[in-house]
């Protein structure tokens, strides 16, 4: 019998992409789907795509209405989620599409948000690679995966943070780059930043126009980033973190680059990224000289990677494409869940994006 699923938020862009990629799942049933200011409304005069799922109506966001189900995914602004979670039973599986439960350090999340920490759940980027002996819950682990394992509290990742640490913990892994002075500069779409309405996300402001923002060490996923770092085996690692606004709805390309560490080959290089995602189904190194789109990735539970060196400067360069909606959120989220649960890995989850 399938398993009941809730989502909280689901008026909102992530909440959509989670129905979207949920309604076609065969072991989830979906049941109560909440929302704020559109409570009392049928989903699809919010989510007018959501064909499939015509007969649902919204109902308000609380924890008496999500009880009762068998998996919670909450697509709620940060801090909104934790509340509202701790009110769950705890064999509930509960997976966190906001930042509350993302970082292990309350300084972090200080430094970067505001009320109370919450608490640190499993992270819900299964490929992520941890360096021997770093794995915080003592598990052996060597991936992020076998943190999720049986768990019933995950984190889902920042869309920027879980691609910039996709992108370079595999060569702190490997000892072949350095973990300071790394950069990373992205092209993001607006629907990263939610639906509420924004000025600077009006399309009078971003159509024709590129628009840089969280500029100088401010960005909230910064912390999340650092922290994936410190997992691959970095110490004191740095990054400067820049992203910018572009006029697509959706989609990242980050370009990260790192210095090499000295004395380390081109073959050694490649190699580290490749035993890394050697494999793995969503995350993937394209051929040498290759490096992805957006495009290529919309609407997938996909990254693509590129990798270069620039023997010039002694970096190495990272290009990765992810759809910020798809494996950025809903689909790290969906994807986390199905490790937790013991299903399939890909139940669910496209591979193929859509073009053109």
């Amino acid at each position: 019998m399938p398993l009941s699923v809730a989502v909280a938020g689901a008026s909102g862009y992530a909440g959509g992409e989670l129905l979207r990629l949920l309604a076609g799942h065969p072991e989830f049933s979906i049941g109560t789907l909440t929302a704020h200011s559109n409570a009392g409304q049928s989903l699809v005069s919010v989510q007018p795509h959501l064909r499939s799922l015509a007969g649902h109506v919204l109902v308000p966001t609380d924890a008496h209405n999500l009880a009762g189900h068998d998996v919670v995914f909450l697509a709620l602004p940060h801090g909104a989620s934790a509340a509202i979670a701790a009110e769950l039973d705890g064999d509930t599986l509960v997976i966190d599409c906001g930042a509350d439960h993302r970082l292990e350090s309350s300084a972090d999340w200080a430094a970067f948000y505001s009320g109370d920490h919450a608490g640190t759940w499993a992270y819900g980027v299964p490929e992520l690679p941890l360096a021997p002996g770093i794995d915080p819950l003592h598990l052996g682990a060597t991936k992020q995966r076998e943190r999720i394992v049986g768990t019933r509290r995950i984190a889902a990742p920042g869309c920027n943070a879980s691609t910039v640490a996709l992108s370079i913990a595999p060569g702190i892994a490997a000892g072949v780059i350095q973990p300071t002075d790394i950069v990373s500069v992205l092209a993001v779409g607006p629907s990263g930043a939610g639906r509420a309405l924004k000025q600077n996300l009006l399309a009078g402001e971003i159509l024709g126009s590129a628009n840089p923002y969280g500029i100088g060490g401010v960005h909230r996923h910064i912390p999340e980033i650092l922290q994936s770092l410190r997992w691959a085996g970095a110490v004191d690692p740095t990054i400067s973190f820049t992203p910018v606004l572009v006029p697509m709805s959706r989609g990242i390309l980050a370009t990260s680059t790192a210095v090499l560490t000295p004395g380390v080959t081109a073959a050694e290089v490649r190699a580290a990224w490749e035993l890394a995602y050697a494999g793995e189904p969503f995350v993937q190194l394209l051929p040498a000289g290759e490096f992805p789109r957006t495009a290529d990735v919309l609407g997938a539970n996909t990254a693509l990677l590129g990798l270069a060196i620039d023997e010039a400067a002694g970096r190495v360069v990272v290009i990765a494409a992810v759809d910020n909606l798809a494996k950025g959120t809903a689909g790290a989220a969906i994807q986390s869940a199905n490790i937790a649960l013991g299903f399939e890995e890909t139940l669910g989850l496209p591979l193929d994006g859509v073009a053109p």
